[in-house]
């Protein structure tokens, strides 16, 4: 027991301190620029918890770095590295906006089911593609996923400036057509712009536990993460395995960038992401890919997006010091993970060594 509460420890305090050291480095680094560092980080709070607009904001971003987070964890339980949830989340967004958009007549929550079902669909067909590329040629999902991510970023940029995807208004920016209002979902914090959404982001953490940790095929997932030969010679299916853990995890970043859509900003535009795919790695990770730890890892970075406005306006901080906090923090949590992997596959930091079964190191 004792030995438990110990290991509990250690997974939040390395979190904790991570976060702690990036934003030490942060101040020193703006404290050598000239900025006032105080001013800075108490800017930061109040932007992301002063007031009901303020924690409203937070959430708005929180929701979908969740859904990010969720495909990214949900891959790498299942030993993938699903690089390629910003691609997803933008083949879901176009997806839902279309069934939104030129789908209309029906009962605003069957609408709205519907959209999401597609956003879901139009991610996780994403996601097959990579595990399919894998499976049939051994390709890696991290060189696919980030090509992919190419693909649709280039997709959605067709879409929003040709015909018959794009908005034919008049004078109309580059998009594609606004959403009916059936569809939209309602704001739940009146006179702020917080929306259902965060309901529906909290709900599919609480999905992604019982699926993970409550099911059979969970639990295969999880076994073959940890260890693929155990997995393979007590007859799991590796195969099926993969491709359904892509499947859902492109369904979830799918879900993220619909919900984002039909919530917020009701049309979709190049650029509409504000990097929650990427982001959504870091959040995973800060979090051990544990559902609670996405929920507040996924605050905490909403909170930095949405703080690091108030702090550019009042403090004169250029917004590119919260990419560099949000950088570290990132920096500091796959460094975590690298050492963790080191150690289960016996492998070294240092070329042509590796660890021996004393904990040292042995020529290879």
């Amino acid at each position: 027991m004792q030995k438990r509460n110990l290991n509990k420890l250690k997974e939040i305090s390395f979190p904790l301190a991570s976060i702690l050291v990036a934003l030490i480095l942060g101040a020193i680094i703006m404290s050598a620029m000239g900025y006032d560092v105080g001013k800075a980080y108490s800017s930061l709070l109040k932007g992301a918890f002063g007031s009901k607009n303020s924690i409203a904001e937070t959430l708005i971003q929180t929701t979908p770095l969740i859904f990010t987070a969720l495909s990214y964890a949900i891959a790498l339980r299942c030993g993938l590295v699903n690089l390629g949830a910003e691609g997803q989340l933008y083949m879901g967004a176009i997806c839902g906006s279309m069934v939104g958009a030129h789908i209309q007549g029906l009962p605003p929550v069957l609408h709205i089911i519907l959209v999401l079902l597609c956003g879901f669909i139009g991610g996780a067909l994403w996601g097959l593609i990579v595990a399919v590329l894998k499976m049939r040629f051994g390709a890696s999902e991290l060189i696919t996923t980030i090509m992919l991510n190419y693909i649709a970023l280039e997709f959605v940029s067709y879409c929003v400036t040709n015909p018959p995807f794009k908005d034919m208004t008049p004078g109309a920016a580059p998009r594609m057509p606004s959403v009916v209002d059936a569809v939209k979902l309602p704001i739940i914090l009146p006179q702020t712009r917080l929306h259902f959404g965060i309901i529906l982001a909290l709900l599919a953490v609480v999905v992604y536990y019982i699926f993970m940790w409550k099911t059979t095929r969970g639990y295969e997932m999880r076994v073959i993460g940890m260890n693929p030969n155990a997995g393979r010679y007590s007859g799991m299916n590796i195969p099926v395995n993969s491709l359904l853990s892509m499947f859902i995890a492109g369904g979830f970043a799918g879900l993220g960038g619909t919900i984002n859509i039909i919530g917020l900003q009701y049309f979709l535009t190049e650029g509409f992401s504000n990097n929650f795919g990427f982001s959504g790695v870091a959040v995973a990770l800060l979090g051990g890919c544990h559902p609670l730890g996405i929920i507040v890892s996924g605050i905490l970075f909403g909170a930095l997006n949405a703080g690091g406005v108030k702090m550019q306006l009042l403090a004169k901080v250029p917004s590119a010091s919260i990419y560099m906090i949000q950088g570290m923090i990132i920096i500091f949590a796959v460094s975590r993970e690298l050492f963790i992997w080191f150690g289960r596959t016996g492998k070294s930091l240092i070329p042509g060594k590796s660890h021996n079964a004393t904990g040292g190191t042995s020529n290879g």
